[in-house]
């Protein structure tokens, strides 16, 4: 498959050649492989929306495969699941325009989720053992970041709009 795109072509080949470059970032963050690798090719692709089938036969790997990694990535809110009405398939896509800044503000919840969980250790431990005093440091470090993520979204929303203005 050959796809064209502001007058430069490029082979199927070679986007899977980056697809499973991008991937192997993606897991070293802690991505599962295929969930990995289902993500690296729905943004690098052309399409808006894919049925499994469609990111099956695009990523050659069985249909198995596409099923438990799509259920991960609709799971974490990375990707949105459709259906159009009086269609029998799913559509998969991007979850948010703006995918980096959702997946962020994902993991803002995460930490005051972690702060929470935090609380009974330090009160088990107290502020004077080592143990506790690392989960009192810990906290301090969620409750900074929580304060401090939002401006810098702010800020990267402002640039966004700037870099990208068609798509504000």
């Amino acid at each position: 498959m050959v796809r064209k795109h502001d007058d430069r072509v490029l082979a199927h080949d070679e986007l899977l050649r980056f697809v499973e470059r991008f991937a192997l970032l993606l897991t070293s963050s802690g991505l599962p492989r295929m969930p990995a690798r289902v993500f690296a090719y729905v943004i690098a692709e052309d399409a808006e929306r894919y049925t499994a089938r469609e990111l099956a036969e695009g990523l050659r790997v069985s249909p198995a495969a596409i099923s438990g990694a799509l259920r991960v990535l609709v799971q974490s809110g990375i990707l949105a699941r459709d259906r159009t009405p009086g269609e029998r398939s799913d559509h998969y896509r991007v979850f948010d325009d703006d995918v980096w800044m959702a997946i962020g503000s994902q993991r803002l919840e995460l930490l005051s989720f972690w702060e929470d969980g935090l609380d009974e250790g330090i009160k088990l431990l107290g502020p004077t053992r080592p143990g506790g005093r690392r989960l009192m440091e810990t906290k301090a470090y969620f409750e900074f970041m929580s304060e401090e993520l939002p401006r810098l979204y702010k800020r990267w929303h402002q640039r966004r709009k700037a870099l990208f203005p068609d798509d504000a």
